[in-house]
């Protein structure tokens, strides 16, 4: 009985401070919020009546003054409006006001300080009133003082009652606590305990040979001699097998995806094995600020998805190094341990010269392969000389690559995008026992698209390096299939995508990469504002006053249909006027590869076609469209995510588009609207989505419309299917996926024919 008495004495006296704190956090946030709301109010009166005021004071017209203070101070919670001449004598007030000679504080401080005042005082019976003071102006100077009045009791008796509501709530938590204690202690331990000691007993004494699970607890007292005696007994081996298979069951648990569930999971699949990331990008870049280095983490889903799985396997990240203090931060082989603050692997950095970078990066990989998978008539340029520094690029990362495998058996690697074609088929020709994975992020065109690209086969031939190939989605695995079919002999299975060609069998599979979930945590004050007040204020950053918010977040690039989208806005307010001045859409374009002519062009074209909407439609205080060019932060993309009541992913061909995952991952609330192009790969998973073809304006339109006008509970419904989907195929699902499937390629030997587990 005493720890069942102490049981429920604990957990009240838990239940009390934990219900008493947020209680009290619920009234200051509620007093703040009354308040707040309450002096927005009297502003705005007090404004409204300024002019007239004014007018009828340096009238002196005390009738008509008094009639428009009578009929103003009838309103809703409004006591009475007061007026104040220049020396601070009453002119007039509401006759229902009792007002002492001497103006209440409030009203002095706005004398004095000749700007709005406001604060709750106690009226004559004691009651609480919210007293707005705001100076009267004319073209000759100060005039006197306007005072509102408003009746603030409501507030007392709005907090009085949150107080007693959860006071209510804890007693029936109380009485359900201390029932719910005596119930489990009475059947679930006393009467278990005595079970488990007989069983113990028996056990001993080679009478009951079955196992069970032993409860522990500081009232086991009957069974501490039984435990001792058997203790001896027990084999190591079969502790240790059956902790290990609870590991198992609880990595394999329905739980979703996280950065400490893929390092579990991977330790286990990964064994002792070092796994090797190579790509174009770095996890951590180095920056001079000044005369400080600063550490930082560059954005993209890549390095979300991976860094845990480095800092899992103890593994080595081969990348560019083009931080400006890389090489000061790197030892002279452009190795050093990351992450800075707790190093669990190692980062590799290749330098390259900049006619290197020019010509492999800039050149050949975004001039030419980017254009070229990415059907959006944007014509590929192809260069012998970019293609020459693409392929002494690789070859570079394949030295290095090849000397920090040199000491390991069957190493695997994980090639990362188009910038890297080739690098498969050059490890695999030095390390033949090497297992080789490439993702390529973009999409892959169809034979006649890639047919124009004028080494093909050598791209081609490059990837089938590989033993596994991953795309975004089944489609461009399809394609793929196809331009190798067309353009190299090869022996192609449709039934299990594979590519076999002298000897090297190329799994080729799908792997939609997604976002972490949530993608980004609401941080410092923007948690604590409520969401009206959160998009009240981002408004005013903006300069529009508007009753909807649509957002689009994008790299400026030619890919994304940024100036369609534009368009569409256009024709929706020409089709639907009566949102004009209700409706504005905000880009958060951030400029991108802006040495290259197109993207250059491109930037001056969206800002062109915005400011030709806007000049069609705006006003003094609306724009259609809003076009912020910058570098945002997560923080500043979360805020318009969160508070937008529909988001625009236009791309006219995109691999993925994670900026659709990152909307929906952001909608705590579950609520806003996607809308999604079909030419992306997201577009095959978030099917609640209003699916679109950003090459048609006038659907676009339309969807705009839609969604503005859905139902609370379609909008509520279709964002809750999107994000279970996110949720549960997230990044970490992406990345433990890609790497177990690699970790599970047999390379065969001479005359075996390869086996791939599924995972």
């Amino acid at each position: 009985m005493k720890i069942t008495l102490r049981l429920i004495v604990s957990l009240i006296i838990v239940a009390a401070l934990v219900a008493s704190g947020f209680s009290y956090l619920q009234v200051q946030r509620e007093k703040g919020n009354l308040a707040q709301e309450l002096e927005l109010r009297a502003a705005i009166l007090a404004e409204s009546l300024h002019d007239s005021v004014v007018n009828l004071l340096s009238a002196d017209s005390p009738a008509r003054l008094r009639r428009l203070v009578e009929r103003f101070g009838n309103r809703k919670r409004l006591k009475g409006v007061a007026v104040y001449d220049a020396q601070g004598a009453l002119v007039v007030s509401s006759s229902g006001l009792k007002l002492e000679e001497s103006p209440l504080p409030p009203v002095k401080e706005s004398m004095t300080l000749k700007r709005g005042q406001g604060g709750v005082e106690k009226d004559a019976a004691g009651k609480s009133i919210y007293v707005f003071a705001a100076p009267l102006y004319q073209e000759n100077g100060y005039l006197g003082t306007l005072a509102l009045f408003h009746d603030a009791s409501y507030i007392d008796a709005r907090l009085q009652g949150i107080w007693r509501n959860n006071f209510l709530l804890l007693l029936t938590l109380s009485f359900l606590i201390a029932l719910t204690t005596v119930f489990i202690v009475r059947w679930s331990i006393t009467g278990p305990i005595a079970q488990v000691a007989d069983w113990l007993k028996g056990l001993r004494l080679g009478k009951i040979p079955q196992q069970t699970c032993l409860p522990r607890g500081d009232f086991l007292g009957p069974l501490a001699t039984e435990v001792t005696n058997l203790a001896e007994s027990l084999a190591l081996a079969r502790a240790t097998a059956t902790a290990r298979e609870e590991s198992r069951l609880r990595i394999a648990a329905d739980t979703p995806w996280m950065a400490e569930k893929v390092k579990e999971y991977l330790r286990d699949e990964l064994g002792e094995k070092t796994l090797f990331v190579v790509s174009n990008r770095e996890p951590y870049m180095h920056i001079k600020q000044g005369p400080r280095i600063e550490c930082m983490v560059p954005a993209g889903g890549l390095v979300t998805a991976l860094d845990p799985v480095m800092q899992a396997c103890n593994g080595v990240w081969i990348a560019h190094g083009s931080g400006s203090a890389d090489r000061e931060t790197s030892d002279p082989q452009g190795r050093l341990s990351v992450p800075p603050e707790e190093p669990l692997y190692t980062l590799r950095r290749i330098w390259l010269t900049k006619e290197e970078e020019e010509g492999y990066y800039y050149g050949f990989s975004n001039e030419g392969l980017w254009p070229l998978c990415h059907i959006t008539h944007t014509r590929p340029t192809f260069r012998q000389e970019d293609w020459i520094q693409y392929q002494k690029v690789n070859e570079k990362f394949c030295e290095v690559t090849l000397e920090e495998i040199a000491h390991e058996e069957s190493p695997l690697i994980l090639i990362q995008d188009y910038h890297f074609a080739l690098l498969p088929l050059l490890i695999k020709s030095k390390r033949p026992d090497a297992r080789v994975a490439i993702f390529w992020h973009i999409p892959w065109p169809n034979p006649e698209a890639f047919g124009i690209n004028p080494w093909k086969k050598e791209i081609l031939l490059g990837l089938l390096g590989a033993d596994l190939l991953g795309f975004h989605i089944q489609f461009f695995c399809n394609n793929f299939l196809q331009t190798v079919d067309r353009f190299l002999e090869s022996k192609i299975d449709w039934e299990h995508f594979t590519v076999e060609r002298r000897g090297q069998t190329t799994w080729v599979k799908p792997f939609p990469i997604s976002v972490a979930f949530p993608e980004i945590s609401k941080k410092g004050a923007v948690a604590l504002l409520p969401d009206p007040l959160l998009r009240e204020g981002m408004l005013k950053e903006i300069g529009v006053q508007t009753k909807y918010l649509g957002v689009g977040v994008d790299r400026i690039d030619y890919t994304k249909g940024i100036v369609e989208r534009f368009r569409a806005v256009e024709r929706f307010l020409e089709k639907h006027p009566e949102f004009v001045g209700q409706f504005t859409f905000v880009e958060l374009g951030a400029p991108s590869r802006t040495n290259i002519k197109q993207y250059h062009d491109l930037v001056a074209e969206v800002e062109e076609t915005a400011d030709k909407i806007n000049w069609r439609f705006q006003s003094l205080t609306w724009k259609p469209i809003i076009f912020l060019k910058a570098h945002h932060s997560h923080e500043t993309v979360y805020r318009y995510y969160s508070v937008a009541d529909l988001c625009m992913v236009t791309s006219l061909h995109d691999g993925m588009n994670l900026v659709a995952k990152e909307f929906v991952a952001a909608r705590e609330d579950e609520d806003g609207v996607l809308i999604l192009s079909e030419f992306t790969g997201a577009s095959r998973e978030l099917l609640d989505a209003i699916i679109v073809n950003p090459y048609d304006i006038e659907e676009m339109a339309e969807a705009i419309h839609y969604a503005l006008l859905m139902e609370p509970e379609e909008r509520q419904e279709r964002m809750k299917r999107m994000r279970g989907q996110v949720r549960e195929r997230n990044i970490y699902y992406w990345a433990g996926r890609l790497v177990s499937t690699l970790t599970r390629l047999r390379i065969p030997r001479s005359g075996e024919e390869e086996v791939l587990n599924k995972p």
